[in-house]
């Protein structure tokens, strides 16, 4: 049975501040490190042997893995960064601290904000100094599809062509694959796998530094899901 790894990224330095990340670039804090290291431990003691790895073209993503395949003497297999896998986009709200956010438009708002489906977060202007049209990592990419903000279906829009295109045809031809992404965008993709409802995907936490390992049948039916808990 081909096997899936999900790593969402050691505590990043935003993540201690209480602030919106999602697509700025911040690096991962030290305990996130030490969260990121003990995850690739975690899989050194599972015996998991990868053939394929994924993660964003953000560093606390990017890092993670690297400190994860390090760990399990796994750093040189096959490694594709790509943006599909980036955290969800948080439009104007990236940058502003959480709480201070809350006590400003009411926890129930901000709560929709960060946890519903289908509702998006105040958009970010395309002009704005802090796009990522501006950014050279997104160069190729059509203007067009750069969001000015993201929910989590349109997160799972973007994740899926990646999906279908990279990892499902790995999963089936029986590789082993490591994914090192972010909260939401890892949330997306166990949706998918695990048919959550809209309803549903609002409860399920993704655990900072804490692999979830998925086994799969031969027609890619879940079949078993493991937390290797810190």
């Amino acid at each position: 049975m081909a096997k899936l790894v999900l790593i969402r990224h050691g505590q990043s330095e935003w993540n201690l501040s209480n602030q919106f990340t999602g697509w700025v670039d911040v690096d991962l804090s030290e305990k996130g490190v030490e969260e990121a290291k003990a995850a690739g431990q975690k899989v050194k003691e599972a015996g998991l042997q990868f053939d394929y790895a994924y993660t964003s073209v953000l560093k606390r993503a990017i890092k993670t893995l690297h400190y994860v395949l390090e760990e399990s003497d796994q750093l040189w297999i096959p490694e594709a960064k790509t943006w599909r896998l980036n955290e969800r986009h948080y439009g104007a709200l990236q940058g502003l601290n959480k709480k201070e956010t809350a006590e400003k438009y009411g926890d129930d708002q901000v709560h929709i904000w960060r946890r519903s489906y289908d509702v998006l977060p105040p958009l970010l202007d395309a002009n704005d100094e802090g796009s990522a049209v501006n950014d050279r990592r997104y160069a190729d990419l059509d203007p067009n599809i750069i969001p000015g903000g993201e929910n989590l279906k349109v997160t799972l829009e973007r994740v899926m062509p990646f999906w279908e295109d990279q990892i499902a045809p790995k999963l089936l031809d029986g590789k082993n694959v490591v994914i090192a992404a972010h909260g939401n965008s890892l949330r997306a993709l166990s949706k998918y796998i695990e048919r959550i409802s809209d309803d549903d995907i609002m409860n399920l936490e993704m655990a900072t530094g804490e692999p979830v390992v998925y086994d799969f049948d031969d027609k890619l039916n879940m079949t078993n899901k493991t937390k290797l808990g810190k």
